[in-house]
């Protein structure tokens, strides 16, 4: 079965999908939780089988969809991946499982499947056209889920989330055309296998440009500023479990493709670029955090923070070190487990009092005990709170970047409390104080069918943040292989010293090991 693992866990959602059209109304639910179950398993036997010690791509399968052009269907997970594969499982288990009485449920379910398929052949995807064909293909169900099920905005909303992630995705596949050309101009075949791209080393201004086309189709995915503008529409617009969708996996295909693309393809233009996107990527951070603060709808709280965490992600990968890389990429885990949950969160309370404005709340913990202490738990690992998960992520992260700035780590490391300021301040308004509104006092508490999503989340949360050590291990190892695949391919010096050169490291780790422990011998 592993030999085929992957294949499985893209197409088996795909194919429950197209048989649920034949399943009842009545049946539909159970059909979609025990679907999305079983391929939650599959993905944890992904992760059983996988090598922890092995920094490169593991259970892979290729066979050639177009030759004369290079073009084939090439899989592939290493640490980097395999962890976004398993969350995305998670998380449309977990959404199903939680989806209350919700208008064409058939429909629903139908459509999160059809998602699921596109999310994992994202993150599986080796060959650079059938990546871009699951990336474009992620749009169709999101775009559905939004314009369907969503707010009074919805169309406006879908349509924007459409139109900005589509035309940047254009300007991408314009890269990756050029990349396959630049590859045949230097090698008389045709491919578009990632693998085969990384063997190449570009010149230094031909990387610019590339850069440039790639980066359009991430940094709106992200979405970097200024091009987040989609965003705060489509969460606010959104039903709840495409927020949680949205938040937890989607946004990490950008942020996971210039870990996957731009790092290694581009050493010199990522080194080039760095200052300015750190820049950005603090921009990203305060003002953000400065219009989350503002706001009177929660959701839009949990909206706007979400892209502000998202800079300290882009921060941690364009360190260019194995810190923060490996940081960055714990940190998109992270920041989906408590991005996800605090939008299930909001869904909670607004299945029972459908508004989202905290003016309409407060005093909340004394009605609803669990759901406040849940709520509080997952505000606390947002901040960054030691022991919870988003402080590894986030520590890593900026450790990384301050070996290349220390200036920037440091404003970036005091933006970061800016974002303490307005989720504590959503959270006393919504959670404390007397209940002043009557139709608050007869609220009903967290009921089991929302324990089963949340219960889970708030273990791994506090879980990982004590623990990280079996999902960083495995990170960390693929990171390497990344890092030192830049160093080898970068031409200028200024890069050359700016990625280090990791075998390097572990050479003189060993040999101070080694040194020290004879002298220890000696000593005895």
């Amino acid at each position: 079965m592993f030999d085929h693992i992957l294949s499985i866990l893209i197409f088996f959602p795909a194919l429950a999908a197209m048989l649920g059209f034949v399943v009842s109304k009545e049946s539909i639910r159970t059909y979609g939780v025990v679907v999305s179950a079983i391929e939650f398993v599959l993905a944890l036997a992904l992760w059983y089988a996988y090598d922890p010690t092995a920094g490169g791509m593991q259970f892979m399968e290729q066979f050639q969809l177009v030759p004369a052009f290079g073009i084939s269907y090439l899989l592939g997970v290493d640490g980097i991946s395999l962890f976004i594969i398993i969350l995305a499982a998670f998380f449309t288990f977990i959404g199903i499982a939680s989806l209350g009485e919700t208008k064409r449920i058939k429909d629903m379910i139908i459509t999160l499947l059809f998602l699921q398929m596109t999310m994992v052949g994202v993150f599986a995807a080796l060959d650079a056209i059938l990546f871009y064909v699951f990336w474009e293909l992620s749009l169709v169900p999101m775009l559905y889920i939004i314009g369907a099920w969503g707010g009074p905005l919805r169309i406006y909303a879908s349509i924007k989330f459409f139109l900005y992630t589509f035309t940047g995705s254009l300007v991408m596949l314009v890269g990756m055309l050029f990349m396959a050309y630049f590859y045949f101009q230097a090698t008389g075949q045709w491919s578009f296998s990632l693998l085969e791209w990384y063997r190449l080393v570009l010149p230094e201004n031909l990387q610019l440009w590339l850069f440039a086309a790639f980066f359009m189709g991430f940094a709106i995915k992200v979405p970097m500023f200024p091009f987040h503008t989609w965003l705060p529409y489509a969460h606010g617009q959104a039903p709840t479990i495409g927020s949680v969708i949205l938040a937890a996996i989607l946004l990490k295909m950008g942020t996971y493709a210039f870990v996957r693309f731009s790092l290694p393809l581009f050493p010199d233009a990522s080194y080039i670029f760095m200052v300015p996107i750190a820049v950005i990527a603090i921009i990203m951070v305060v003002y953000t955090a400065m219009v989350a603060y503002a706001q009177e709808d929660i959701k839009q709280v949990v909206a706007y923070s979400s892209i502000s965490h998202m800079g300290i992600i882009i921060l941690g990968t364009f360190a260019l070190n194995v810190e923060g890389i490996s940081g960055s990429v714990f940190l998109m885990l992270a920041h989906g487990v408590v991005s996800g949950a605090l939008f299930l969160l909001v869904g909670v309370i607004y299945d029972r009092r459908h508004t989202k404005l905290m003016s309409e709340f407060g005093g909340l913990a004394s009605v609803m005990p669990r759901y406040a202490t849940i709520f509080g738990i997952m505000v606390m690992a947002s901040v960054g709170l030691p022991l919870t998960i988003n402080f590894i992520g986030e520590f890593l992260s900026l450790l990384g970047f301050y070996e290349q700035s220390h200036t920037l780590t440091l404003l970036a490391g005091t933006a970061i409390i800016v974002g303490a300021v307005y989720m504590l301040s959503a959270f006393k308004k919504a959670f404390f104080g007397e209940v002043t509104n009557e139709a608050n006092k007869k609220l009903k508490d967290i009921n089991k069918r929302e324990l089963v999503a949340l219960v889970p989340l708030t273990l791994i949360a506090v879980w990982l943040g004590v623990y990280p050590k079996p999902v960083l291990g495995p990170i960390n190892s693929s990171v390497e292989s990344v890092v030192q695949l830049m160093h080898d391919k970068a031409i200028t010096p200024e890069a050359k010293s700016a990625i280090p050169d990791v075998v390097a490291i572990k050479r003189a780790q060993t040999e101070a090991a080694t040194a020290k422990a004879a002298a220890e011998r000696e000593a005895e």
